[in-house]
């Protein structure tokens, strides 16, 4: 072990399941849901406007592992093994000195119908290179539930655990920390479920009666009005954002008490957000805010001084900007650019559009601008079966200065007939960057 790998810096990655971005008080959330991540944020770098690549929970996770989009990898919906040849951030971080470890939910070791690890321990070969450190089940929303389950340990041994869900991770993860040795670097990646809904009951949980301080909380422009069942939820749901920032709190507070802080960046993002079933049947699986923005705070070193960046982001930027951390260029494999451009402004050609693939409820593709979002769907696919399409019909159109909710859908407006064109242009332009295929793309039928 050189010298050069003992000075770089440890990484956290924490990473939430499902969480809107308006859930943090820093991104304009009226109640004190989050005042650790508010803290981090006014030390560290916000990035105000964060996107999912693909609003599921495998391809997510697919994209922030490899640095590809889905349609690259096969992964275009849940239940999809990430491909065992494939390179991932874990991978790089060892060869780079570190050591990698993973804890929580991995969603990437089960193809359905197939090899089924949804509820089993997951092979080492099916654990992306998390090779040092694991302590995790493919899908933890199977293998527990919010108060009470278990984690399958490296020697594929049953780990249980009981107390709220969030907690009993975060507790494993201060366990790790106070176990390191200080002869490596380490790049954990902590996965929380929370504040995604139980799959077996359709409920957002939350520490027993947490939901009490949330009660009054302010309705999302984009739900208000809505009939659907995050009235009964939202409570819950923002009680569970709470728990996970105390958690982050608990985790920051350990890397203080162990002298780590100083040299670990810590990061906390989501792998998408949540419509709750006022955009489709599903919760996500769209290409409104709801479904594909998120929160994005990196709080160590490189990123500090309390900054706030207002370019548009996606997740798909964060493994060349973790390699960078580790001292790494980008592979030309890599479809994200480093962060760290913007944060230092040094940054000069950031692109004007973030692109999104979506699966599942449909095959779709989707740009989101400044001002604009603009998305397609390709007729007669199953999202579920196939991940690409030769073809697609407009979908839909936002104006995002006038209607930041998106209520109101301008894909049939005949004085955006330019408008329309334009950002048809450059959609078929990223889904040829990265599909390798330029598509026809249809107007929306009148």
């Amino acid at each position: 072990m050189g010298k050069d790998s003992l000075n770089k810096p440890n990484i956290v990655f924490f990473f939430s399941d499902e969480q809107r971005w308006d859930t943090l008080g820093c991104y304009g959330q009226k109640l004190n849901t989050t005042p650790n991540l508010d803290r981090m944020a006014a030390e560290g770098v916000l990035f105000e406007n964060a996107f999912s690549p693909q609003p599921a929970c495998g391809p997510a996770r697919a994209c922030l592992q490899t640095g590809k989009y889905a349609s690259e990898l096969g992964c275009f919906r849940n239940e999809i093994a990430l491909p065992r040849n494939e390179k991932t951030i874990a991978n790089w971080f060892s060869e780079a000195g570190y050591e990698v470890g993973y804890i929580g939910k991995w969603h990437l070791a089960s193809t359905n119908p197939g090899d089924d690890f949804l509820k089993k321990p997951v092979p080492s070969e099916r654990r992306g290179g998390y090779k040092d450190y694991w302590l995790a089940s493919d899908a933890i929303e199977w293998t527990s539930h919010s108060h009470e389950g278990h984690v399958f340990d490296a020697n594929m041994q049953q780990v249980d655990f009981k107390g709220y869900r969030v907690d009993c991770v975060t507790d494993f993860a201060i366990d790790y920390l106070r176990t390191r040795d200080g002869q490596k670097p380490f790049f954990l990646f902590l996965s929380q479920l929370e504040p995604h809904q139980e799959v077996d009951t359709n409920i957002f949980e939350c520490p027993v009666g947490l939901e009490n301080r949330f009660e009054d909380y302010p309705v999302p422009g984009d739900l208000d009005g809505t009939d659907a069942y995050w009235q009964d939820n939202y409570a819950r749901y923002l009680a569970a954002c709470n728990s996970l920032d105390t958690n982050i709190g608990r985790v920051m507070e350990e890397l203080n008490r162990l002298g780590l802080a100083e040299n670990t960046l810590v990061i906390y993002t989501s792998d998408h957000a949540c419509h709750f079933q006022t955009r489709n049947h599903k919760d996500k699986y769209s290409c409104h805010e709801a479904s594909i923005r998120i929160p994005m705070i990196f709080h160590g070193p490189g990123f500090n001084g309390g900054k706030a960046i207002n370019e548009l982001v996606s997740l798909l930027d964060l493994p060349p900007t973790l390699l960078s951390v580790a001292g790494l260029d980008k592979p030309d494999a890599m479809g994200g650019r480093p962060l760290q451009g913007l944060v230092n402004g040094t940054e000069t050609d950031w692109p004007e559009e973030v692109f999104i693939q979506i699966g599942d409820t449909q095959v779709g593709r989707a740009i989101r601008t400044n001002r604009w979002k603009y998305s397609v769907s390709a007729p007669g696919k199953d999202g579920r079966v196939v991940g690409v399409s030769d073809s697609y019909v407009e979908d839909f159109l936002y104006d995002l200065e006038t209607d930041p909710h998106e209520r109101n859908n301008l894909i049939r407006d005949p004085a955006l007939v330019d408008v329309r064109k334009k950002l048809a242009a450059t959609l078929k332009k990223r889904i040829l960057e990265a599909e390798n295929k330029e598509p026809l793309i249809e107007p929306a039928v009148q």
